[in-house]
């Protein structure tokens, strides 16, 4: 299937490695002009070569301002935005009461002012030209909290309302904004985790862990035109996990 991605700049966030590195590959895949952003710079630069990256930009998004400049370097050299993934992330696990008010702030500028940031700096772009894509990659712990995760649950839960918000002020604008919500799978978060796979594996109706690759197609469908009709949606892409409607 042809998505019709060739000429479209993506910016996706926090993709030196694991999910938004996936996404990136993807994007690329599909013919789009891609610049990927992280905090390592030499994580990032092997893989700007090693998936075909058009730009890659070190910031430190959980630094206020750092989301206008990244998006002001990539409109130099690329052009303006057509395609935003947001990614971050996971904060420290812990339970409510393990928790700092400390990990609260640092959780609230890596989850949530990154992404408000980065919104802000694309939409005027999108509106001018009455076509863009805006998708927050968060987690199923948005919908159904995961236990000893509670940083990730409360936030990542905001964004998804967020999203939906704002769905509803730029949707006849030709502009859409959606949530992926994935559940387990392979990358270095789940090891940090240190959760046992088999057991993952036996709550999953697939019976398999997900791979990285199969939320990058997801992502790069839902940056399409294809996809236009799609909006304001928290998509899960988790084996069948989730119970809830």
């Amino acid at each position: 299937m042809d998505l019709k991605l060739k000429g479209k700049v993506a910016l996706v966030l926090a993709s030196s490695q694991g999910l938004g590195k996936a996404v990136a590959a993807s994007l690329v895949r599909e013919g789009a002009t891609v610049a990927i952003s992280s905090r390592n710079a030499d994580t990032l630069m092997a893989t700007k070569i090693e998936i075909g990256a058009a730009l890659a930009v070190p910031v430190d998004l959980s630094v206020k301002g750092s989301s206008f400049k990244l998006v002001a370097e990539v409109e130099k050299a690329l052009g303006p935005v057509d395609i935003l993934i947001t990614n971050a992330g996971g904060p420290p696990k812990g339970s409510f009461m393990e928790t700092k008010t400390e990990q609260w702030v640092s959780g609230f500028e890596g989850l949530w002012i990154s992404v408000i940031e980065s919104i802000q700096a694309v939409l005027p772009q999108m509106k001018a030209r009455q076509w863009g894509r805006i998708l927050m990659i968060t987690s199923t712990s948005a919908k159904e909290p995961i236990a000893n995760l509670t940083v990730s649950n409360g936030i990542r839960a905001g964004l998804a309302g967020m999203a939906n918000s704002l769905s509803q002020e730029v949707g006849a604008l030709g502009i859409t904004v959606n949530v992926i919500m994935p559940g387990y799978m392979m990358t270095e978060r789940l090891k940090e985790l240190g959760v046992s796979l088999d057991k993952i594996k036996e709550q999953v109706p697939a019976k398999r862990i997900g791979n990285p690759e199969e939320l990058g197609d997801l992502a790069a469908f839902l940056s399409s035109e294809k996809a236009a009709y799609i909006n304001g949606q928290s998509i899960a892409i988790d084996g069948g996990r989730l119970r809830g409607i």
